[in-house]
């Protein structure tokens, strides 16, 4: 957490931002300039430039209990009417007004929670794999080093002007949805209790890029060392003319991935000798409860610690009703040990369950994704975003309702990934089946579509982008899934295994709708 010195001036920036928004929201400040000073604060202003977003940054995406109540009382206490989790483990608040947003700014510092960075030229929320700490498999918990680098960037982001943003992730190596091996920084868990780390790797409109091999025995308490290196390498050869190439992905183009593990490298070095940032007190809080009783459920997943549980709960497209804060932290608050985590598949994960527990548990979080399909992701979509194009929420909305009605069983489709414009708010590079809103002509007239890719992946060692294909019209998506899935459970086979032996049979049913 921020030190008193610091949080003083970042009240000071509340107050500040207070009065450029009531500028913005009474056209004393015009759209471009508000946006390049809210974004740093962790808010924006929506389609309906009258509503606001907040964006509340969670370190390794924690929802501790004391969080979990300052979401829920900030429900009740401003009428939140929309919140949405996001594939950076963050939550989101829409449909603020300009009033409300410092306030709940301010409101937030209590329950340990900062919105500064949270959008804008910035380092922003720092990912960790969200069953770090009880996840089977796992090579160590990372969650220390993730909470350590935030605390770093905060303490250092308004000393520092990088070219654009900067996403740090973190994987315990058993679990890689935080997309390490293509983030700007992607250290990865290794048995050996070191990291493995790549660099400058990303997605978005102007191409994607695996993140480029640098090191493989970081140790946890040097990681500090190695950011800094990342931002100063970014600061010297990261574009500052071309936004739409000021990201660190594109370094890959100007050095060379040899030349950028090099440059970067060199840093590191240097970081080293200035000394004073090894990180202290990692050991991760050890779980003490003790199991009790055992569960079968299909959102129940048995935890490392014999007798213990983690709940999923995804809401579809990861929009949060504004009534279950309330109800889970009614439901947890006397658990010992329990923590929520939100998860980069905008999936809510409650951790350290006895069996009774999740019992109790998984009844205050019914009525979400029930099917692997069900659990897609979804960015915010056009009718909230002003960089939308297209209703990602609507499309996928709708095709969870075809699939149930045609009742495709579960296991004939994989997850799908919807991102409404040609950023990669949902990751749709990455997903077995992706979607990225656009536009196709129809009697030379453009028409909402989206262009689908297929057979990405972030599963650990095998993390590959998908291969981007037919433009679909939206009205035909909810069809063509249908048709799909039918196919796969015609053959009684699993979307992995029809996918991969009837490539012929998917590309003849995608060129229908194409």
């Amino acid at each position: 957490m921020a030190d008193s010195k610091w949080l003083r001036t970042y009240r000071e920036e509340i107050k500040s931002f207070s009065e450029k928004i009531q500028d913005f929201q009474e056209g004393r400040l015009d759209k471009k300039d508000y946006k390049g000073f809210s974004g740093g604060m962790g808010s924006y202003a929506q389609r309906d430039q009258s509503r606001h977003m907040l964006r509340l940054r969670l370190p390794a995406g924690r929802l501790t209990l004391e969080r979990l109540k300052f979401l829920a009382d900030t429900a009740e206490k401003y009428g939140v009417k929309r919140m949405k989790l996001t594939t950076c483990e963050t939550v989101q608040l829409h449909d603020l007004t300009a009033e409300q947003v410092p306030a709940i700014m301010e409101e937030a510092i209590a329950a340990g929670v900062i919105c500064r960075g949270g959008g804008g030229d910035n380092p922003r929320n720092v990912m960790c794999s969200p069953l770090s700490g009880v996840q089977r498999g796992e090579a160590f918990d990372p969650t220390p080093c993730a909470e350590a680098a935030t605390d770093y960037l905060l303490s250092v982001c308004r000393d520092i002007r990088m070219p654009r943003k900067l996403k740090i992730a973190f994987s315990n190596g058993a679990d890689d949805s935080v997309h390490s091996a293509f983030r700007d920084m992607g250290f990865r868990a290794k048995p050996d209790g070191t990291f493995s780390l790549r660099i400058a790797g990303g997605l978005g409109a102007m191409g994607h890029r695996m993140g480029v091999p640098v090191a493989e025995a970081v140790r946890p308490n040097e990681v500090l060392y190695y950011i800094k290196a990342m931002v100063d390498t970014f600061c010297q050869h990261g574009n500052y003319e071309n936004r739409a190439k000021a990201r660190t992905r594109f370094m890959q183009d100007t050095l060379g991935p040899d030349g950028l593990k090099e440059a970067f490298l060199r840093n590191v070095e240097a970081a080293k000798a200035a000394g004073g940032l090894e990180i202290t007190g990692l050991e991760a809080p050890a779980c003490v409860e003790k199991g009790r009783g055992e569960i079968s459920h299909p959102r129940a997943v048995p935890q490392k610690q014999e007798g213990l549980y983690a709940v999923k709960y995804h809401p579809i497209g990861g929009a949060l009703p504004v009534e279950k804060p309330a109800e889970l932290y009614a439901a947890i608050k006397d658990m010992p040990g329990v923590e929520c985590r939100v998860g980069p598949d905008e999936t809510l994960y409650i951790l350290n369950l006895s069996a009774a527990e999740a019992e109790t548990v998984l009844a205050a979080t019914e009525g979400g994704a029930e099917t692997e399909f069900e659990y897609s992701a979804a960015c915010i979509g056009a009718t909230v975003c002003q960089q939308g194009i297209r209703d990602s929420q609507g499309l996928l909305r709708s095709a969870v309702a075809a699939v149930r009605e045609a009742g495709i069983p579960g296991g004939a489709l994989p997850r799908i990934a919807i991102s409404g414009c040609p950023s990669s708010c949902a990751a749709h590079q990455a997903g077995t089946i992706g979607f990225q809103g656009g536009v196709r002509l129809e009697d030379k007239k453009p028409q909402p579509a989206f262009r689908m890719f297929l057979g990405g992946s972030d599963a650990p060692d095998r993390a590959r982008f998908g291969e981007a294909g037919a433009v679909i019209l939206e009205k035909d998506i909810p069809a063509l899934l249908v048709e799909l899935g039918k196919a796969a459970a015609a053959a009684g086979q699993t979307w992995t295994q029809w996918s991969e032996t009837h490539r012929e049979d998917l590309n003849a049913i995608v060129a229908k709708y194409a």
